[in-house]
């Protein structure tokens, strides 16, 4: 098979995958037949990964070896990758504006369900109401997604609900904590947000063309790196475990996680995945205070309705449904 058949990357995808499977020296004959091209093929790919920042090392008579730590790359999230569509394609940026934006465009041009933007920096990265995401290199996940699910615009929120189980999951799985969802996108440890999800679609009145789903996870992020306004409100999973999480990694547990759990929805529908994302919901009983554009609504949260509309008892004792607006936890 001739590489240049492959998509851009594959083949580097596939040795960095063979020779961290081996542990030790593979030699470039064992990598021209494990992958179907020529040993100056193989040699070449090499050196491409050599620039892209992977140690490898190379010996005659032995072949070649890598060594950690690994650069995080598409290749590197491509190098473990074991979903059927999600995150099987990837676009990276060492920097961009924001990935929403850039799958976004992705998107309109016809890219693929599960096609997936990475950035290792974001200078306009945005979260709800056009509020800022703060969004340094070095330390954090910015990604987002396209899908393109059969389903009308007014259901495209249910997507949300989707995104939160995965992220809730895989930050379960990477920091050992059991994080929280705060209505209607943000996920929390011990009360302080780690992650938060923006949803943004092309639709028609009747249909859906395709949904973006960005999502920021803060990583590896120092509480004096964040900036004064949220520095203690807002946490990292190194903040609270004191271990660095490896990004590619994690990027590959959120896309399994979320192919998973698109599956489910479109197999069986928003009320399994609502009963899931009930799991990880934690506000009810407790006294919220919503503010909208035009008002402010406080009460005590009774759950949510089978449209994933948040419900608050007020003082008078009505329950009232909100489709939109800030949460806050007030007691």
């Amino acid at each position: 098979m001739k590489s240049s058949m492959r998509p851009k990357g594959a083949v580097e995808a596939e040795i960095v995958r063979l020779l961290k499977g081996a542990g030790s020296f593979v030699s470039g004959e064992a990598l021209s037949k494990g992958i179907g091209v020529s040993r100056t093929a193989v040699w070449k790919h090499i050196n491409a990964l050599k620039k892209s920042g992977y140690n490898i090392e190379a010996l005659t008579a032995k072949g070649y070896r890598i060594a950690p730590p690994y650069p995080f790359n598409d290749i590197e999230v491509a190098s473990g990758i074991t979903t059927g569509f999600v995150g099987r394609k990837v676009f990276f940026f060492e920097r961009t504006d924001s990935t929403n934006r850039r799958a976004f465009e992705l998107g309109l041009k016809g890219e693929g369900e599960g096609t997936a933007v990475i950035a290792d920096a974001q200078d306009k990265g945005r979260g709800r109401i056009g509020r800022i995401w703060e969004s340094p290199g070095n330390v954090n996940l910015y990604t987002s997604v396209i899908l393109r699910p059969l389903i009308a615009p007014r259901e495209a929120h249910e997507l949300t609900f989707v995104m939160a189980i995965a992220v809730a999951e895989t930050v379960a799985g990477f920091s050992g904590k059991r994080p929280t969802v705060k209505w209607p996108n943000d996920i929390l440890i011990n009360g302080k947000k780690a992650a938060g999800i923006l949803l943004e679609m092309d639709s028609e009145p009747d249909r859906v063309h395709f949904v973006v789903g960005g999502i920021g996870v803060n990583l590896n992020m120092r509480k004096k790196d964040f900036p004064p306004a949220i520095r203690e409100i807002a946490t990292s999973l190194f903040e609270e475990t004191g271990v660095e999480i490896d990004r590619a990694s994690f990027a590959r547990g959120l896309y399994s996680s979320m192919e998973l759990w698109y599956k489910i929805y479109l197999d069986k529908g928003f009320q399994a995945v609502l009963e899931a994302w009930k799991g990880w919901f934690s506000s009810v009983g407790s006294t919220v205070r919503v503010t909208s554009f035009d008002r402010v609504l406080e009460g005590v949260c009774v759950g949510v309705d089978k449209d994933g509309a948040l419900l608050v008892r007020t003082p008078s004792g009505n329950v009232e449904r909100v489709i939109s607006g800030d949460v806050d936890t007030t007691g």
